[in-house]
């Protein structure tokens, strides 16, 4: 494989190698550190990441406001005294090696307070901002206040040109990059347009091709385009490497990094990456956030997709074939069904399935009894965790309400990564991943289950392998 030259990258040359950032904790300062160390980008999340007391435990973060703009408050100040805290153990453990960014995503909550928020009490730490899920328009005028580069993830030329027109241009000199993160083979949040067909994946050089010409048309020749998503064996992008028409390019890992000794998730979790198999991770559109995600197919995904298949649309007043009564609540109130979904209905309620739910969408799910009380539960403790959130029907604006019913269709995305994150479930919880993840059970390097310090996996990488 051809030698990996070092790339500019936030003001130093360094190895054009970058760890993805994960939130919830899952990309830390002592992983990204780690990662600097090694001479490459380490990548912290600002994503509700951990702090700790002075004996060094993990602050809990739980939530005593009694409505949802005072535990939004509290996720705010958790989150920023999270940031700070990774990116100051980040920074010792990188031992003035490499750079450190943080990621966060625009569509969470308080974004610009919590990167402001960070940023500042960060200074000199944070070499970079990573920010995708949305379209991060006021990312460079926060990263340029505090002197930094920003990394705006897109799936696509038009994105990026959509973010250049409207704010990138009057800040160019800190566009240290574009991340390209394919749409279909990253882990998390993907960004998938409604154009795009999720079962039918696209090959990334074209569309990779088509970002470069855009940023040269910009005068971006010599901006790095760092790829993101579906990156496993660096010998099978050998082609990509010093080549003229892609100009220079860096690789990002996101799911490789999970399987480090520096890597903070559980045992369980890491033997669990060790044993799945090809076509395990499920591109869903389950998250509340509204975005296309890549997470494995385990009991926490079947349930949702469960959720989807016992529905049925109905209606409050007899129309056309919606002829057939049905009653639905504690108050047996009626609804209106097909004669057919009726039949399937009370299928599913004498399986056990006896609360139906209603959607925004003009349909039923039935799901069981400890089921509905869990997703109410779940929507009334809502602490406003993203801008604008599905689930619950949180919103970052003076209402505090996206104007829409809360969707049970969807889950509380803070209390799943927060409980996956702390704990050894990642049964019944969402087990995000990219779709490469199944090659961890066929590697080499990864036999007998050897589980390498970050350092060993980044000269593993560089390498080929």
């Amino acid at each position: 494989m051809k030698a990996l030259k070092p790339l500019l990258i936030s003001g130093r040359e360094v190895l054009p190698l970058v760890e993805g950032g994960k939130g919830i904790s899952v990309s830390n300062g002592e992983s990204s550190g780690a990662w600097a160390a090694a001479g490459g980008v380490g990548t912290f999340s600002g994503v509700n990441a951990d702090s700790f007391d002075d004996d060094g435990n993990t602050v809990d973060q739980v939530y005593h406001g009694k409505t949802r703009r005072e535990r939004h408050e509290e996720l705010v100040a958790y989150s920023i005294a999270g940031g700070i805290t990774q990116a100051r153990i980040a920074h010792e453990a990188s031992n003035g090696q490499g750079r450190i960014h943080m990621n966060v995503l625009w569509e969470m909550a308080a974004a610009e307070r919590i990167l402001h928020g960070i940023l500042e009490g960060a200074k000199g730490m944070v070499h970079g901002v990573t920010c995708g899920a949305g379209m991060p328009y006021k990312v460079a005028e926060i990263a340029v206040s505090y002197g930094i580069h920003y990394y705006p993830i897109v799936s696509s030329a038009r994105a990026f040109r959509a973010l250049w027109k409207r704010a990138y241009h009057k800040f160019a000199d800190n566009l240290g990059g574009v991340v390209y993160e394919d749409p279909w083979r990253a882990g998390g949040h993907n960004g998938l347009s409604n154009g795009e067909d999720p079962t039918v994946p696209e090959d990334p050089f074209p569309r990779v091709l088509a970002l470069r010409q855009m940023m040269n048309s910009f005068g971006l020749q010599d901006t790095p385009i760092v790829m993101a998503g579906g990156v496993w064996y660096l010998r099978e992008w050998e082609e990509w490497i010093d080549n003229p028409d892609l100009g220079p390019i860096a690789f990002q890992y996101g799911t490789r990094p999970l399987l480090t000794q520096e890597s903070p998730i559980s045992e369980a979790w890491k033997r669990k990456l060790l044993t799945l198999k090809e076509g395990e991770v499920f591109l869903n559109k389950f998250s509340p956030t509204g975005f296309y995600s890549s997470a494995v197919n385990n009991p926490f995904i079947q349930e949702l997709r469960g959720r989807g298949e016992r529905q049925v649309a109905y209606s409050v007043q007899p129309v056309g074939e919606h002829d057939t009564e049905f009653r639905v609540g504690p108050r047996g109130r009626p609804v209106y069904l097909t004669a057919h979904d009726r039949d399937r209905a009370f299928g599913w309620v004498e399986a056990g399935f006896k609360e139906a739910l209603r959607t925004p969408d003009g349909t039923l799910i039935f799901v069981t009894t400890e089921k509905s009380r869990e997703i109410l539960q779940d929507q009334i403790a809502c602490m406003g965790c993203l801008s604008a959130c599905m689930f619950s029907n949180w919103a970052q604006n003076e209402e505090g309400s996206t104007g829409k019913k809360a969707d049970p269709r969807s889950f509380c995305i803070q209390k799943t990564l927060q409980q996956i994150s702390h704990s050894d479930d990642c049964e019944t919880q969402l087990m995000f991943a990219g779709h490469n993840a199944y090659r961890f059970a066929s590697d080499p390097f990864y036999s007998n289950g050897f589980i390498p310090t970050v350092k060993e996996l980044v000269d593993r990488i560089a390498s080929g392998d």
